[in-house]
């Protein structure tokens, strides 16, 4: 039986888009079945977004970022031009494609990548659609299907159980209950699979 792992993740989140290939392996590693769930920081469950913060944390959290594109050697430009965003359209993208079985996890780094490390509009249609046809997904479709009732119902559903579930910060992997933050978690997320 596979195991399964939910995936709640900020789709403006520099930390999901650093954790990603480490998580593509665990992936592999442990043929996982991934419940992709887009979600925001949950403030009520004592998310802090980062403009929100006081000035000594946000120049903290740009001194990690550096280490830690230095660490995992990927591209990551730390105050790209269009961050902070507004993170539901991709979000709400990467939906469309876990409805029709697509690669959304792929799509999810992807839309990362053009934000942290392109420094493109992702808030844009046509920067999303361009982004999804260079995977060979059919861009102009998924773009489409984001405005859709059941598409903007599964964004808002996602959020709200990322909320009861305990979520607070993203990126958050959850198995068998337990919550891992956060894309230095993921050696414990690989230990507690390895166990079962």
């Amino acid at each position: 039986m596979r195991k399964t792992v939910y995936y709640y993740h900020a789709l403006s989140s520099p930390w999901a888009y650093l954790g990603w290939p480490q998580f593509k392996a665990l992936i592999e590693k442990h043929d996982l079945d991934v419940v992709v769930r887009p979600t925001r920081i949950v403030t009520e469950n004592g998310g802090v977004p980062l403009r929100s913060r006081p000035q000594p944390r946000q120049d903290y959290h740009a001194v990690e970022l550096d280490r830690w594109r230095k660490r995992l050697n990927m591209p990551l430009v730390l105050k790209p031009k269009h961050y902070p965003t507004n993170n539901e359209f991709s979000a709400r993208m990467v939906i469309a494609a876990c409805r029709l079985g697509l690669p959304a996890l792929d799509l999810s780094h992807a839309l990362l990548h053009a934000l942290w490390s392109e420094e493109l509009d992702v808030t844009l249609p046509e920067v999303r659609i361009d982004v999804a046809n260079r995977l060979g997904l059919d861009g102009a479709k998924l773009q489409a299907m984001e405005d859709q009732p059941e598409i903007m119902q599964a964004w808002l559903d996602s959020h709200e159980e990322a909320g009861r579930r305990g979520v607070f910060g993203t990126p958050t992997w959850i198995y068998k209950d337990v919550l891992y933050w956060g894309q230095d978690r993921l050696d414990f997320l690989d230990e507690a699979l390895s166990q079962d």
